[in-house]
């Protein structure tokens, strides 16, 4: 851009050195560790050609062909970018921009107007807001349309920024180079360890480890190799040669606790939510331990949730409603590390050394510290409803709140699409049996008339004895309407009274129960003041 000179000499001076630099290296140099097993900055002793490297330069030589490279950061993609335009020959021409900067953005903003181009290199693409996205979407058709000489753009994106860029335009998808690069294969990243070894004249005894921990990772290969040689005491290229002894839990614990410095609070924020509840199922708690099972560092919130019932209801809520976007928007901390694609529903890691934290961190110490009553839940669902279609503005009240407080519950409505082509007794029967921690019954006039309540009840009858029941029994049905709930602790509920200041004080009697059921399953009873169901001493009472 002629009205940006000097920002652009600098991106270029930046990108034409690298190829000097990497030559610099003779096996009588003295180097580093820091310039070795680089933890910042493109390596140049340990550059290691990823798979896609070879498809990736001949797109760059292709004249008008803009290009794609996506996936989880820490893969190696800005570096092979870099290395492969200094092997094109095109390093003199390039500008580097990148998303994460206001001033950049702003230059990302007039591209279309400024052709032509050269070559420019648009890192961190997902930030960009969709209005940019369409324009440089636009332009790279343009550009191909055209088969420009002397302009291409490079994008460089987290997983699934190719597809991003299509859904403005499906005609760009013939006119684009999409790379993927994925997790490297192990074979590529001993060659990126066995590198650093050569240029420090060290054998890493625990290299094996670095290999398996890294998960096709480079950066998380350097991280690794660098403080084992730290802990070793190897601060540059060794004369003689010399061998590391570290015990490889003392590196990793090592590093852990370094990460943990500037991932722990993030990981505490966004594992607590928009707001704590305690007695809940933890969604964000589990999307984060999901991603930390990933080995492409990214999830599909939908295809998780689909995965583990038990949460589905709760991951749902956060999902659907947008709480999970508000919640990364809202914290720079959170953006560094996670992005969320909301069309695709993609949850994503976007810094490797936030992956490595979480992958190691204590999972169950973490929801202890955060106040989680439990991580680990025995039934399906925390309650399931039984009522009369009558009494349907109750249990739709109830299946709300319960569900905002991030607890599973079977509601029929909300179960329509999976018990359709199914068998719906066998379906309903182990929900109401057994797969549900309690079950609300919402005793109406009209409870014992009708065919479903009946069946849900002789499924869930031998349940009060247990004090897994919770009646909540209507003012104008007499409790002889059901004989078991006159044994029992009961919620009270007056039709002629203010429904939704029943509604709250109903709900907050159910999630104390369930938190009481969670602590004394975890070996810390605690009476229930508000609800007494089941007690054996207890007589029958109504709580309003």
């Amino acid at each position: 851009f002629r009205c940006r000179g000097s920002r652009r000499e600098s991106a270029v001076a930046q990108l034409s050195t690298f190829g000097h630099e990497s030559t610099a290296m003779n096996n009588n140099a003295s180097l580093e560790l820091q310039d070795v097993f680089v933890l910042s900055g493109v390596p140049r002793h340990t550059f290691v050609q990823p798979v896609e490297y070879t498809r990736l330069l001949v797109a760059l030589r292709t004249p008008g062909r803009s290009i794609v490279v996506e996936g989880p950061s820490g893969i190696g993609k800005t570096t092979a970018v870099v290395k492969a335009i200094e092997e094109a020959g095109i390093a003199a021409r390039v500008l580097s921009l990148s998303a994460r900067k206001k001033e950049d953005v702003s230059l990302i903003r007039e591209l279309p107007s400024q052709l032509p181009l050269g070559t420019v290199i648009i890192d961190d693409f997902h930030r960009l807001d969709d209005g940019v996205k369409r324009s440089i979407a636009d332009l790279m058709k343009t550009l191909a349309d055209e088969g420009a000489e002397h302009s291409k753009v490079v994008v460089l994106g987290i997983t699934n920024a190719g597809q991003s860029l299509i859904s403005f335009g499906k005609d760009l998808a013939n006119r684009i180079e999409i790379i993927p690069f994925e997790a490297n294969p192990e074979f590529k990243v001993a060659e990126l360890v066995s590198l650093g070894e050569r240029a420090l004249n060290v054998a890493i005894n625990v290299r094996d480890e670095i290999i398996r921990d890294a998960q096709g990772s480079f950066y998380l290969a350097q991280m690794l190799a660098y403080h084992t040689c730290i802990r070793a005491g190897i601060l540059r290229t060794a004369q003689p040669a010399a061998s590391t002894t570290e015990s490889y839990e003392l590196v990793k614990g090592q590093v852990v606790s370094t990460l943990a410095r500037s991932f722990h609070d993030t990981a505490v924020t966004f594992a607590r939510g928009t707001k704590l509840r305690r007695e809940g199922r933890a969604p964000y708690l589990h999307l984060l331990y999901w991603l930390s099972q990933s080995k492409n560092w990214s999830i599909n919130a939908d295809r998780e949730a689909d995965r583990h019932p038990e949460q589905r209801g709760s991951v749902s809520q956060v999902v659907s409603k947008g709480f999970l976007s508000d919640l990364i928007r809202g914290s720079e901390d959170i953006q560094r590390v996670l992005h969320f694609d909301a069309t695709n529903r993609l949850l994503i890691a976007q810094d490797p050394q936030f992956v490595f934290y979480i992958r190691n961190v204590s999972w169950a110490q973490l929801a202890e510290e955060i106040g989680f009553l439990s991580i680990e839940f025995p039934s399906r669902y925390d309650f399931a409803l039984s009522f009369a279609g009558s009494d349907r503005d109750i249990a739709e009240g109830l299946f709300r709140a319960l569900q905002e407080a991030e607890l599973e519950v079977f509601y029929d409505r909300n179960e329509q699409h999976r018990i359709l082509a199914e068998d719906v007794e066998e379906y309903l029967k182990p929900i109401y049996a057994s797969d549900a921690q309690l079950v609300v019954c919402i005793l109406g006039p009209e409870y014992p008339k009708r065919v479903w309540t009946k069946f849900e009840s002789d499924h869930f009858k031998q349940r009060f004895k247990s004090g897994e029941v919770i009646p909540i029994v209507l003012s104008n049905a007499p409790l002889g309407v059901f004989d078991s709930a006159t044994k029992v602790g009961f919620i009270a509920w007056d039709r002629a009274k203010d429904f939704n200041e029943q509604l709250g004080l109903a709900a907050e009697m159910l999630l104390k129960k369930c938190g009481e059921i969670r602590t004394r399953k975890r070996g810390g009873a605690e009476p229930s003041a508000a609800l007494n169901a089941g007690s054996a001493n207890a007589a029958p009472a109504s709580v309003s």
